[in-house]
């Protein structure tokens, strides 16, 4: 597999996908027409903040599995495009949350004890003692905007000094922001509470500028520092309020556009320290999170869970060995259901009972979606499937229950339109060995993989003969079968595992025969492997 770098990252991650065997290919600084031509036969690309992935670059692109961000912000990579394309969009979100934690707390108290601007003074030649106040954190209000990873991990340490802290993020739970010892507030009282104000959110449409003029004003006699993404603090409104002496000072990491400009009003104020994008800056962030891409890249070739995908389902490592097998299963039952319903696919059901229910089953649940579009024709993975759900127009449930009659875990896959639907089940027996175990109602014991038959007949003497033998004659061998019926004469099924193509010829003589009611080719896998 070919791997396209096109910003630096860490020798330790180049090396692990090398021990693996893939070409890895730099082209750092590349951009426009020469993007497009080396990402033209990429399976991965691995970026940090300095290449634009747009729609256009996956349009070039076809065999592109996953691109891999060495870092935190994604704002460079257009995920709906990528998640159009089927391509998987992961970070490293882990590796550089303590490097941008511990530059926060520094940038906290460079800009409270005016550390740089002493510095330069005294190496100017002035003992400028008298000219600089600083401000204690201890007994101060730290608001922080953006508890997440980063933002809990400043909480911790700054609340460690006796910090009191205030939170605002919409999208965390109070238990959890009680946990780490915040108050969860809105934005409002969070900025009028905060001595100190601290942003950890990524930049969205939503917080563009979410810290502007007016923010500013409510911090007055505070300080601010942004040490997560440019934008979203309002540049020339924070020169004008530190000069104006709205606030005492600010430290700013990330800029709205970078390099800086030599004429951004930040430059100009003495009391804002800038620094030139560091906050993950150090040698373990950089060999951590250049491993842990490169770990993720050799996931996805291995169709294997990208566990920091995010925009394909994911699960924990620990959580993996158990679902695993399900994932293929899923998949199967899915193409099956699809292949013998008649009618359009307007709504996909995905049901589980028993031990399985208590697993997180949104991967599996991707992987049968997965299978009922394939037969269709359809350009899916497991990445884009419920994409592809959500534009044509299909519901698609999942239901769970701990009780199942008959099995220690069941899987059911069901597709169906307003008047019909047809399910299949399946199961893992002794040693995680798939089976199929009910077809549209039918109590069955067939192996999901390889050439599959699937006849439904009139339950009368001789028929089960008759089809064995008219696959003889065309030299089909039956690797195994497995007959269910309704009642005694009522209709039938029987399904075949063979070694061999059905030819044309033969389904059409076993269809003439009136005690036949409809013959099925189901083309699988030769093993579900319980991976996508």
């Amino acid at each position: 597999m070919k791997v396209l770098v096109t910003d630096p990252i860490a020798d330790a991650g180049l090396d692990r996908l090398r021990e693996d065997g893939h070409e890895v290919v730099t082209a750092y600084e590349v951009e426009g027409d020469a993007l497009l031509d080396a990402v033209a036969d990429a399976d991965a690309l691995i970026v940090r903040s300095g290449t634009e992935v747009t729609e256009e670059v996956f349009d070039h692109a076809p065999d592109l599995q996953i691109v891999g961000r060495a870092g935190i912000g994604v704002d460079n990579i257009d995920i709906d495009a990528a998640t159009d394309h089927g391509v998987i969009v992961a970070n490293a979100p882990e590796g550089n949350v303590r490097a941008a934690a511990e530059h926060t707390v520094a940038m906290a108290f460079a800009t409270a004890r005016s550390i740089p601007q002493a510095h330069d003074r005294l190496k100017a030649g002035e003992w400028a003692k008298g000219d600089f106040l600083g401000t204690e954190v201890n007994g101060k209000t730290l608001g922080i905007v953006g508890l997440g990873r980063v933002g809990q991990e400043v909480a911790k340490r700054l609340g460690s000094l006796g910090m009191d802290l205030v939170a605002y993020d919409p999208y965390i739970s109070e238990e959890r922001a009680e946990q780490i010892g915040a108050d969860l507030v809105d934005l409002d009282d969070c900025l009028d509470r905060a001595d100190f104000l601290t942003v950890h959110v990524p930049l969205t449409d939503e917080t563009e500028n979410l810290i502007s003029e007016e923010e500013l004003a409510q911090l007055e006699g505070g300080y601010v520092v942004n040490c997560a993404r440019g934008g979203v603090v309002d540049e020339p409104a924070l020169a004008g309020a530190v000069e104006d002496g709205v606030l005492q000072g600010a430290a700013i990491d990330v800029f709205a556009e970078e390099p800086l400009p030599e004429d951004s009003p930040l430059l100009d104020v003495e009391d804002i320290v800038v620094t030139p994008h560091l906050g993950a800056s150090t040698a373990q962030a950089q060999e951590h999170v250049a491993v842990t891409t490169a770990e993720q890249i050799l996931a996805a070739f291995a169709d294997e869970p990208v566990l920091n995908a995010l925009n394909a389902p994911s699960v924990d490592e620990s959580a993996f060995p158990r679902i695993e097998p399900y994932i293929g299963l899923a998949e199967t039952a899915g193409k099956v259901a699809a292949q013998l319903f008649d009618g359009r696919v307007e709504r996909i059901e995905i049901s589980y009972a028993g031990d399985i229910a208590a697993e997180d089953l949104d991967l599996v649940t991707a992987s049968a979606q997965k299978g009922v579009f394939e037969p269709l024709e359809w350009q899916v993975n497991a990445v884009n499937a419920p994409r592809v759900a959500e534009e044509r127009g299909i519901e698609v449930t999942e239901s769970k229950t701990r009780h199942s009659e008959d099995f220690q875990s069941l899987l059911s896959v069901t597709v169906g339109d307003d008047e019909t639907e047809l399910t299949v089940s399946g199961t893992l027996f002794t040693g995680d060995e798939p089976r199929l175990v009910s077809i549209d109602g039918y109590r069955v014991d067939a192996i999901p993989a390889g050439n599959m038959l699937v006849a439904r007949n009139y339950d009368e003497p001789g028929v089960i003969g008759f089809i064995g033998t008219v696959l003889g004659e065309h030299d089909v061998n039956i690797a195994g079968m497995f007959n269910a019926r309704e009642t005694i004469g009522g209709e039938a099924m029987t399904v075949y595992n063979l070694d061999d193509d059905v030819p044309e010829a033969a389904v059409d003589e076993l269809e003439a025969d009136e005690r036949i009611i409809e013959v099925r080719e189901l083309e699988l896998s030769e093993a579900p492997s319980g991976r996508e």
